[in-house]
C-alpha cells in the first residue's frame, strides 16, 4: 500500500513539474513571438488618466457626468496621441494620424463616442453594449432601426474602448458595469423603468446579464424588460485562466510585452486590433461572476423572474463558448419566454470531414431533448445538397421540431458565421459584403484578395474571417419583435410588431 502511495506520489510530482514545463515552454514561445512582432506604440503605451472607472464615482454621479468625461477623454487623447503622431502618405492606415483614411474623426460620426437617439414619446428605453475591444459602432445598425421603432436608444462606450488599445491595460470589468448602471439611470428618467431593454454583443452580452442577476437580488433597478445577447461571452477557453500569470510576469524586467496577448497595427477605426492581456483577464473575471451567481442561484430551483432573453450566436465560434450559454445560462432559467438561435454552418459548402469541429452533435442533442426550459431554433441548410436555409424551431419542454422555409440561402463561398460577424449587416460600409460606392473609402469587408504570404499589412485569417451577418435581416427582425413584444406590440410611429 506505501509503494503505491510512493508511485502515485511521484507520478504527480512528475505531471506537476511536465504541466509547468509546458506552461514555460509556452510562455517562452509566446514572447519570443511578442519580440519578432510589430513594436509597441505610442497607443500602447500612452495612459489616459481622464477615463471613468469605480474609483471616480463619487464625482461621476449622473450620465451627464459621464459624457462630459468623455469629453476631457477626446481631449486627452487629441494632445498625446494624435498630435504626435506623424501625417502623410504613409500614414493613411494608422488610425492614430490625423486625417489618414482610419481616422475615426474623419467619418461622419465618430462612433468610439457614446451615442443618444432621442424620442419626446419612447416606447421603452434600449441600452447597447459592444464587446471588448470593440466600440458602439458594432451595433450601431441594430440601434438605428430599434430608435426608428420608437425607442429612445443609448450606444454606450464601455470604459476603456474608443480611445487607444493601451486603454484596456487598466480598465476593469466593474468599470464598465457601472457605466452602464449611469446609462440605465438615464433611460429609465426618460422611458420610464417598465420597458428599459438591453442588447448586448459579446462582453457587453455578458455585462448585460449581470446587471440582470443585480436587479433580481435588488442590486439594481430596473429589471430589464428583457435581453437581446449577439454571440454572448458567458463562457471562454480555461486556458483564459492562465492569463493573470502573464499579467503578473509582465511587471519583471524585459517582459513587458506579456502584457499584450496580440500588437498588432492599427488601421481599424472603430476597434482595437491589438488586445491586452488585461483584457482577458476581466472577460474571464466577469465569466466566473455569472457562472458562480446563476449556478447560487439555481441551487434549489430553476432561476424564476429572469428577463425574457434572446440569444443569437454562431454554433461556431472560436471567441466564446456556445456550449456554456446553454449550460451555465439558459438551462438555469425556468421555463418560459427565452429563446436561442443558432446560426448553423454551412453544410453544403463543406464536408464534415474537412472541418476541426463539427457542431453537428451539439444542435441535434439541443433539438431532441424534450426538458429544455427554452426555445430553440435553428438555422440551417434545407439539406446537405442544398444551399437553401430553414428554421427548425423547438418550443420550451417539447421534442416536437417545426420547420420552415426562410427563403434565403448561404452565399456560395461561405462556410459558415463568426463571432465577430452576427451585428453587421451585409451593406455595412466598414465591414460589409463589398466596398461602399465612394471612391478612396476605407473598406475592411470581404475582400477577395489571394498572393504570397507576408505582404499584407494584416494578418491572414483576416481575410478567412467573416465580418458581416449575410442573414442580419433575420436577426434584426427577430430583435424588433422581441422588444416590441414588451412595449404592448406596438411603438409610437404605429408600426406593428412582426412576428417573433
Amino acid at each position: 500500500m506505501r509503494g503505491g502511495v510512493r508511485i502515485l506520489r511521484r507520478v504527480g510530482i512528475w505531471l506537476a513539474w511536465g504541466v509547468l514545463g509546458f506552461v514555460a515552454g509556452a510562455l517562452v514561445i509566446h514572447v519570443s513571438m511578442l519580440r519578432r512582432g510589430p513594436p509597441l506604440e505610442l497607443w500602447h503605451t500612452e495612459a489616459l488618466t481622464a477615463e471613468f472607472t469605480v474609483d471616480r464615482s463619487d464625482e461621476i454621479l449622473r450620465f451627464e457626468d459621464y459624457l462630459r468625461l468623455e469629453e476631457e477623454l477626446a481631449v486627452q487623447i487629441d494632445e498625446q496621441i494624435y498630435a504626435h503622431t506623424d501625417r502623410g502618405p504613409s500614414f493613411e492606415l494608422v488610425r492614430y494620424s490625423t486625417g489618414s483614411l482610419a481616422d475615426p474623426r474623419e467619418h461622419p460620426t465618430d462612433w468610439n463616442r457614446t451615442f443618444e437617439l432621442q424620442h419626446d414619446a419612447p416606447a421603452g428605453g434600449v441600452l447597447l453594449l459592444h464587446g471588448m475591444s470593440d466600440s458602439p459602432y458594432s451595433l450601431r445598425a441594430l440601434g438605428e432601426v430599434l430608435h426608428r421603432r420608437g425607442y429612445w436608444v443609448i450606444g454606450l462606450r464601455l470604459p476603456g474602448h474608443g480611445t487607444a488599445p493601451s486603454g484596456l491595460a487598466t480598465a476593469r470589468w466593474e468599470d464598465m458595469a457601472l457605466a452602464a448602471r449611469l446609462a440605465i439611470a438615464r433611460l429609465t428618467a426618460k422611458a420610464g423603468p417598465d420597458a428599459i431593454h438591453i442588447a448586448g454583443y459579446s462582453t457587453g452580452a455578458a455585462l448585460a446579464v449581470d446587471y440582470a442577476l443585480d436587479a433580481l437580488e435588488g442590486k439594481g433597478s430596473p429589471v430589464p424588460a428583457s435581453l437581446v445577447l449577439i454571440s454572448p461571452a458567458i463562457g471562454i477557453t480555461p486556458a483564459a485562466a492562465l492569463a493573470q500569470w502573464k499579467l503578473w510576469l509582465a511587471r519583471l524586467p524585459g517582459l513587458g510585452k506579456l502584457a499584450w496577448s496580440q500588437i498588432l497595427p492599427e488601421f481599424d477605426p472603430f476597434k482595437y486590433n491589438s488586445f491586452t492581456t488585461n483584457a482577458g483577464v476581466q472577460v474571464h473575471r466577469l465569466t466566473r461572476s455569472i457562472g458562480r451567481r446563476i449556478e447560487a442561484r439555481a441551487a434549489g430551483a430553476p432561476i424564476e423572474g429572469f428577463p425574457p432573453t434572446v440569444a443569437f450566436l454562431s454554433s461556431v465560434d472560436a471567441t466564446v463558448s456556445t456550449d456554456a450559454v446553454v449550460d451555465v445560462l439558459f438551462e438555469h432559467l425556468a421555463p418560459g419566454d427565452h429563446e436561442l438561435v443558432l446560426f448553423d454552418v454551412n453544410r453544403y459548402s463543406v464536408k464534415s470531414t474537412l472541418m476541426v469541429r463539427d457542431p453537428g452533435p451539439l444542435t441535434a442533442r439541443l433539438l431532441a431533448n424534450p426538458t429544455l426550459p427554452f426555445g430553440l431554433t435553428l438555422i440551417t441548410n434545407e439539406s446537405s445538397r442544398s444551399r437553401a436555409l430553414v428554421s427548425r424551431r423547438k418550443p420550451p419542454l417539447s421534442s416536437d421540431v417545426e420547420v420552415e422555409p426562410l427563403g434565403l440561402t448561404w452565399p456560395a463561398s461561405m462556410l459558415s458565421l463568426s463571432h465577430i460577424a452576427l451585428p453587421f449587416p451585409p451593406e455595412d460600409p466598414l465591414y460589409g459584403a463589398g466596398p461602399p460606392a465612394a471612391d478612396g473609402a476605407l473598406f475592411l469587408g470581404q475582400t477577395p484578395i489571394q498572393g504570397e504570404r507576408g505582404l499584407l499589412l494584416f494578418p491572414t485569417d483576416w481575410l478567412l474571417r467573416l465580418r458581416h451577418n449575410p442573414f442580419y435581416e433575420l436577426l434584426e427582425s427577430k430583435t424588433t419583435a422581441w422588444v416590441d413584444r414588451r412595449a404592448g406590440g406596438h411603438s409610437p410611429d404605429g408600426v406593428s410588431a412582426p412576428s417573433p
